[in-house]
């Protein structure tokens, strides 16, 4: 039997079912491509995040290699049988100093993993002028040598004026 509806009751039906219709529409269709699309732009920052991470990484790389490059041609340009203490007590009789050194402390040392020895040397400089002192950092430091300057520490005499007293910690590093 069928059941017969007014025509007021049939519009309710339609516009519950259209309701419902409308409920499944939004809940399992819009609902799930808006979130879709919301994650499709999180994973889209993130890769591209990733991508710069990737060309700065790329960039410091290439800066590595150069340097590489440039020390290996600096290492090659270095005279056999380089040594740092003969080098700086050369230096300091170049600049006039040699007589001011109250004393010169070799130490080397062995980079783990590597062939490359790490040499050191420790000078006391007395009653020099900031003018030497200046002088023979300048040497020390554009020689093309690959020395380093490691620390200095500067006092001032008690003595003659405009003179100092200075320790110098000179490194380089020799294969």
């Amino acid at each position: 039997m069928p059941i017969s509806l007014s025509r007021r009751e049939k519009y309710a039906v339609y516009a519950a079912a259209g309701l419902i219709g409308l409920f499944f529409l939004i809940q399992f269709i819009v609902f799930p491509t808006i979130a879709k699309k919301d994650r499709l732009k999180r994973v889209l920052l993130v890769k591209t995040e990733i991508l710069h991470e990737m060309f700065d990484l790329k960039y410091e790389y290439d800066t590595i290699q150069n340097q590489e490059k440039l020390s290996k041609g600096l290492f090659s340009e270095r005279k056999k049988g380089f040594r740092l203490f003969s080098f700086l007590d050369r230096l300091a009789g170049e600049t006039q100093i040699k007589d001011r050194i109250t004393y010169m402390k070799p130490s080397t040392s062995v980079e783990k993993n590597t062939q490359y020895k790490v040499t050191q040397v420790e000078m006391k400089l007395q009653a020099i002028t900031m003018e030497q002192l200046v002088s023979y950092l300048y040497r020390i430091e554009t020689s093309r040598n690959m020395v380093n300057v490691k620390g200095i520490s500067i006092l001032k005499t008690g003595k003659p004026a405009g003179f100092i007293n200075a320790v110098l910690k000179v490194e380089s590093i020799e294969i």
